[in-house]
């Protein structure tokens, strides 16, 4: 990169601390620092849930998925409005008039402290998974700006830098502060986005459009489970197989497909519900808003928002594919037919001109750093409010000023975010061990946490049972069941057993773990 693609990140990033250390100062306790004292508009939380919602996993998995699949992963966003309508109409009131600083607050109104405790706990082990994978996501791209490759080290290097960098301006400005940065950042990825598009596309236009639909319409996606992908010395593609690219809906059922409509609609609704009305680091954006009726307008909304920016992400790997289809020496030379987890970051340095290229990277961050940094105070806030203060009371060292409870607040932000960043290090092993794209897997490991929290919520909000002990153990049993459902478990053990492998799409993983969880919270009798 160029001296003024170096420029333009610098500014960027100095924008970002500048940004967080205002905020700072307007912090006069936990609920300012971690609930923006619920004074933030509709919009702008809104578009900064947008922002957490497109993460790194859209900016680079989403061209890979185009690149690979077709565009019915956009029935999956359909799905996700579908389920936040549902929460914001049936679960988010409850949430927000609950008035605690955490959700995990109304699991321990519900059923006591220990099951605060636990929920919390699950959370945050849930998060070490999901932020973890979106760093790590991240990290491919920058590994290809900075070092030119995607070899594990360059990796971890990346990891680590963007991992200090967003915990240094997250633990300054609090949950204010970082609204404001998500909603400048997603209008970077937006613009971005649109800009690399428009490129690419006029790389691809002296095919003209009529040859470019037909390409796409009778084009090649990768086989699921194959021993090899690549070009062969023929020029034929191996592993791939026939298939428009330009299918939006897939009416045909199958456990194994994880984006025909039933699972796109409904599973991946119901995983969407989980995540809005579970995930603290989802939910914490809405309870900063001014009322309930701002906060579940802001849902449905960041979910309507997130449809059109997907599309323009998947649209650039579709156009990618056009590019490489039709030069196979570029694309062998790439390897992204055998590869394509880095196929826009490759791009980006390879054919956008200096200046924009520094743009297109500053969005790279922004989508990266937008969904790493909320993780990080929702983390925090988890820890703090529903672990650290409790315990420390339980002490005899309660922390009850204003001023030690924000500087508190303030070193946890720190530890969480050095904890995540290691983490994505070990999610970067799981990923490639996984055989998932990049998509599938940020979005399936959720599900380890969310299965059994949804069924515990469920429980709590629509019934009157449950017990400390059924909590945990619908806790438990969820995670459980998420990680027998795993292609490496799941597969050589229906081999073993039934002479064939089974094989569960993702989506379906967190509806039937939270359906087992709920029955196990709903046997627990209730306190008396």
């Amino acid at each position: 990169m160029g001296i003024i693609d170096w420029l333009i990140i610098v500014v960027f990033l100095a924008a970002l601390i500048s940004i967080g250390f205002v905020f700072s100062k307007r912090n006069r306790n936990m609920e300012d620092y971690f609930l923006g004292g619920r004074s933030m508009s509709t919009w702008l939380v809104a578009l900064a849930a947008t922002g957490t919602s497109i993460s790194a996993g859209t900016f680079v998995g989403s061209p890979e998925l185009g690149f690979n699949t077709n565009l019915t992963f956009l029935m999956s966003c359909v799905g996700a409005v579908i389920g936040g309508t549902f929460v914001a109409a049936l679960v988010l009131p409850k949430l927000y008039n609950a008035n605690t600083i955490t959700i995990y607050g109304y699991i321990g109104d519900r059923f006591g402290e220990t099951s605060k405790r636990a929920t919390s706990v699950m959370f945050l082990l849930g998060q070490l998974f999901t932020s973890g994978s979106r760093l790590f996501i991240a990290a491919i791209a920058v590994s290809v700006m900075l070092f030119g490759s995607i070899n594990f080290q360059f990796i971890v290097y990346s990891i680590i830098i963007l991992g200090i960098i967003s915990t240094i301006y997250t633990m300054s400005g609090g949950i204010k502060g970082l609204i404001y940065i998500d909603t400048f950042q997603i209008l970077l990825v937006i613009g971005t986005g649109v800009v690399a598009l428009i490129l690419i596309y006029c790389s691809v236009a002296d095919l003209g459009f009529s040859e470019i639909w037909s390409t796409l319409k009778n084009g090649m996606v990768k086989a699921p489970a194959q021993p090899e992908y690549g070009i062969a010395a023929d020029g034929t593609l191996l592993g791939w197989e026939p298939g428009s690219k330009v299918k939006i809906a897939d009416a045909h059922f199958s456990w194994k497909t994880p984006y025909n409509l039933v699972a796109a609609l409904f599973a991946y609704g119901i995983f969407k519900f989980a995540q809005f009305s579970t995930d603290h680091e989802f939910v914490q954006r809405q309870l900063t808003a001014q009322s309930v009726k701002k906060a579940s307008l802001s849902l449905v909304w960041s979910q309507v928002l997130a449809i059109p920016i997907v599309f323009v992400f998947l649209a650039i790997g579709l156009l990618l594919y056009v590019k490489y289809i039709h030069d196979p020496a570029a694309a062998a030379a790439a390897g992204v037919f055998s590869d394509a987890r880095d196929i826009f970051p490759q791009y980006i340095c390879n054919h956008i001109p200096t200046g924009v290229r520094g743009l297109m990277v500053v969005g790279l961050l922004a989508a990266a750093l937008s969904s790493f940094n909320s993780a990080i105070n929702a983390m925090a806030s988890s820890f703090v409010s529903d672990l650290y203060l409790p315990v420390m009371k339980d002490r005899g060292h309660a922390v009850s000023t204003d001023a030690g409870q924000i500087e508190s607040s303030k070193k946890m932000a720190a530890l969480m975010g050095a904890v995540l960043t290691g983490f994505a290090i070990v999610t970067a092993v799981m990923q490639q061990s996984s055989g998932l794209n990049l998509v599938d897997f940020a979005t399936g490991v959720m599900c380890f946490s969310y299965a059994g929290m949804l069924g515990v919520f469920m429980v709590a909000l629509y019934t009157r049972r449950g017990n400390t002990a059924s909590v945990i153990a619908a806790l438990v049993v969820g995670l459980l069941v998420v990680l027998f459902m795993q292609p490496y478990v799941l597969g050589p053990l229906s081999k073993t057993i039934l002479g064939h492998e089974i094989f569960i799409a993702w989506p379906w993983w967190c509806p039937i773990g939270a359906l087992i969880s709920f029955f196990i919270c709903l046997a627990g009798k209730p306190r008396k």
